[in-house]
């Protein structure tokens, strides 16, 4: 039996965003969602993560849940046993970029949560066609659920984090970088210079995906974390 499953969601996400992988893989391995909620900087989300977690665990973050999973393996590298990075960025945010969440800070302290959402979540972020509407709602719902003090908790994380390359480079573990091929929000190219960061990694680029492809294309995304987590843990 594998080791358990831990997935992290993106930002202003819950379990729904891997909703099809825990249902297929749920019967192969043991999965759990934890909460990227529980904190203004990323290491307090991923100190109020560790303690939930097994002794041992595959760890797999979309974007925030990315940046997160980065930081859970910088500070437990013994306890990750493999990892898997999903549309996310392992750079710091700039002073320009981090002054730009000053005014979706201030609107959805101010009541317009459902307004702010719209504008974070693009509709070019995901990859053009029918099913971009329908995922673009399913967001909006998660993140009205969560609520707008999450909103600037994970705001305030992500403009105060910390440059993660060192992290990728001292990675020992089965490595999977994985993204969709029009994600516009944090590009192929990207996760090209992640996969070279890690020693061993593999790049996964998924076609009819933007920056949602465990939405945009579940079955797809399903069978590469599933050769993931059959990969073995010896890297030749």
């Amino acid at each position: 039996m594998s080791e358990p499953l831990v997935l992290l969601p993106g930002m202003m996400c819950d379990a729904r965003l891997f909703g099809p992988q825990i249902a297929e893989l749920s019967s192969e391995f043991a999965v759990m969602t934890a909460p990227v909620t529980g904190g203004e900087r990323v290491e307090e989300v991923a100190s109020s993560i560790l303690p939930l977690l097994p002794a041992k665990f595959a760890l797999a973050g979309l974007s925030f849940g990315g940046i997160v999973a980065m930081e859970i393996l910088r500070r437990a590298p013994d306890r990750v046993s493999r990892i898997a990075l999903l549309d996310t960025n392992p750079l710091a945010e700039t002073p320009q970029s981090a002054s730009a969440y000053e005014p979706m800070i201030v609107g959805a302290r101010s009541g317009r949560l459902e307004k702010v959402l719209e504008g974070f979540m693009q509709p070019e972020y995901l990859a053009p066609g029918p099913q971009r509407a329908e995922i673009l709602a399913m967001v909006k719902e998660m993140g009205m659920y969560l609520g707008p003090d999450v909103f600037v908790r994970q705001a305030r994380a992500l403009q105060r984090r910390r440059d993660q390359q060192s992290t990728l480079r001292k990675c020992k573990v089965p490595a999977l970088v994985l993204c969709g091929e029009h994600d516009r929000l944090t590009p192929v190219k990207r996760h090209s210079f992640m996969a070279e960061l890690i020693p061993y990694a593999e790049l996964k680029v998924i076609e009819g995906a933007g920056h949602l492809p465990t939405l945009e294309q579940p079955e797809v995304t399903t069978a590469a974390l599933r050769d993931w987590m059959r990969q073995p843990y010896v890297l030749q």
